[in-house]
């Protein structure tokens, strides 16, 4: 039997996988410019990977629905996503003063993983 939601939910843990190992490796990337750059690669990529980690939780924790309820879970998963990401990159911003650019790399390395996981089959 064909079960898409199990599909989704293993292809978003996948995705989050292949985040996490980004953000590490942006974050070691950065260790030579100092603990505070290091922080705020994890900070970044961190940011990512919380945010589409509640956004697949979101989007298929509904179990089964109508279409239009399913699309509407889907698009308050993108709005959840998107207000994680931002509420923790303006904490890691104003709250802990990480440097931005490697709070910036982080987030660009973990969506390029995301990019490059949705590539692979």
């Amino acid at each position: 039997m064909h079960d898409p939601l199990s599909a989704g939910r293993r292809l978003a843990s996948r995705a989050t996988a292949w985040q996490a190992a980004a953000t590490a490796l942006a974050a070691l990337a950065c260790l030579p410019f100092g603990a505070p750059s290091a922080l705020a690669a994890a900070v970044g990529g961190g940011a990512i990977v919380a945010g589409g980690a509640a956004s697949a939780r979101y989007a298929f924790g509904g179990g089964v629905q109508s279409g239009n309820a399913a699309i509407g879970r889907l698009l308050a998963a993108v709005v959840l996503k998107w207000l994680v990401v931002l509420g923790i990159l303006v904490l890691g911003l104003a709250a802990l003063k990480l440097p931005a650019l490697p709070l910036v790399l982080g987030v660009v390395a973990a969506l390029a993983a995301l990019a490059l996981s949705a590539l692979r089959r």
